[in-house]
């Protein structure tokens, strides 16, 4: 009898643990999926291509170029289908961008013969779909970053979602609103609820998402780029 109770002490305390660790993990991601990013500083975020720096503080992360550093990304993933949220707010003067499905260059890499300008790219170096982050109206587009060094929109033929809208949407000096849903080879982005982009392309079924640091001129800078509610849900 004893040994009985014992055994059912033991299995409802091990229930018990179970519904609190879910709780636990959902509420880390923030329920319906959500999972929140850079609450905890970097994380297992990784940079790559370069030596900006990056810090996570209160939830905001913060990017700052680094003179004489190539583009710099700090790195997640891979990932396929997902939706991706975040606000961000970028210096004037400075470029940035989220990469998306995007890939690291390794040795042997076919996808790099010719790369951006007719040269190869070094290895190490992060290439593929970027969403714009910028003051001159291409915010919320996506850039062939270090591949074909091509909009994507021009690639694809929808120039048309490019409207007077879309290119004023992002507001200098503010924190912006960004919203990326990725399916399938479907791309879609808002930039504080306008459409910015919408086209399909099925080069890059997986890969990283990259939070880009733009390099600088010399005796330019620094300059930073923050983002901050920073969440990833995977889709199916």
């Amino acid at each position: 009898m004893n040994l009985t109770r014992s055994f059912l002490t033991f299995a409802v305390a091990s229930v018990v643990l179970a519904a609190f660790s879910l709780q636990a993990a959902d509420q880390k991601k923030g329920g319906d999926g959500w999972q929140n990013w850079f609450k905890d500083g970097l994380g297992d975020a990784k940079i790559v291509s370069g030596t900006a720096s990056y810090k996570a503080e209160n939830g905001v992360l913060t990017g700052t170029t680094v003179e004489g550093s190539p583009n710099t990304f700090l790195m997640k993933g891979p990932y396929k289908d997902f939706e991706l949220e975040f606000e961000v707010k970028v210096d004037d003067a400075l470029n940035s961008g989220v990469q998306v499905r995007s890939h690291v260059a390794k040795a042997g890499d076919p996808a790099l013969k010719g790369g951006k300008a007719g040269k190869a790219l070094p290895v190490g170096r992060m290439y593929g779909p970027q969403c714009e982050i910028a003051v001159n109206g291409t915010a919320g587009d996506f850039y062939d970053e270090a591949r074909r060094a091509v909009w994507w929109t021009d690639v694809t033929n929808t120039q048309a979602i490019r409207t007077a809208a879309s290119k004023a949407a992002f507001k200098k000096g503010e924190w912006n609103k960004y919203r990326i849903v990725v399916q399938g080879d479907h791309y879609r982005s808002w930039v504080n609820g306008v459409p910015t982009a919408d086209f399909r392309q099925s080069d890059d079924p997986e890969g990283y998402i990259g939070f880009q640091v733009h390099s600088i001129k010399k005796g330019a800078g620094p300059y930073s780029v923050q983002w901050r509610s920073v969440r990833i849900r995977e889709t199916k």
